[in-house]
């Protein structure tokens, strides 16, 4: 069946789009929170934003990562010894350990030096992660 996906003409294709829907999706809504978090829009109530952005940014993540897994699956063994891709899988680790280490702390009731250090944290860890992705087939 994998091997199907990378032959037919249309189905890697997709896969791609829906690969950058689902990042567009996540990284979008979660730029729109920490544009907050950061205290721009401060005239908007931070909770009912964070549950709509974060919706969203899970919706986005799951898709990305259904995608991704599946584009994985047509290249798996190319793709374990790219060290890009090896990167790409460390950095998105770190990202899940950022947001964990800011949900857990209440960073979004707190608003504090922590909570914009780890949301500046987010926003680098992410620029890399699409980096890496970008160079996954260059390398």
């Amino acid at each position: 069946m994998f091997e199907a996906l990378g032959a037919h003409p249309w189905a890697y294709p997709m896969l791609e789009v829906a690969h950058i829907l689902g990042i567009a999706l996540l990284l979008g809504n979660l730029i729109l929170l920490e544009l907050r978090v950061f205290g721009w829009g401060a005239a908007l109530p931070v909770a009912p934003l964070a549950r709509l952005s974060l919706t969203l940014v899970g919706a986005g993540f799951a898709l990305a990562a259904a995608s991704g897994l599946l584009m994985f699956s047509t290249q798996a063994g190319e793709l374990l010894v790219n060290r890009v891709f090896t990167a790409k899988m460390l950095l998105l680790l770190l990202a899940a350990c950022n947001a964990a280490w800011f949900h857990a702390r209440g960073s979004l009731q707190r608003l504090d030096v922590t909570a914009r250090a780890l949301m500046a944290a987010s926003t680098v860890i992410w620029l890399l992660v699409l980096t890496c992705g970008r160079w996954i087939g260059y390398m």
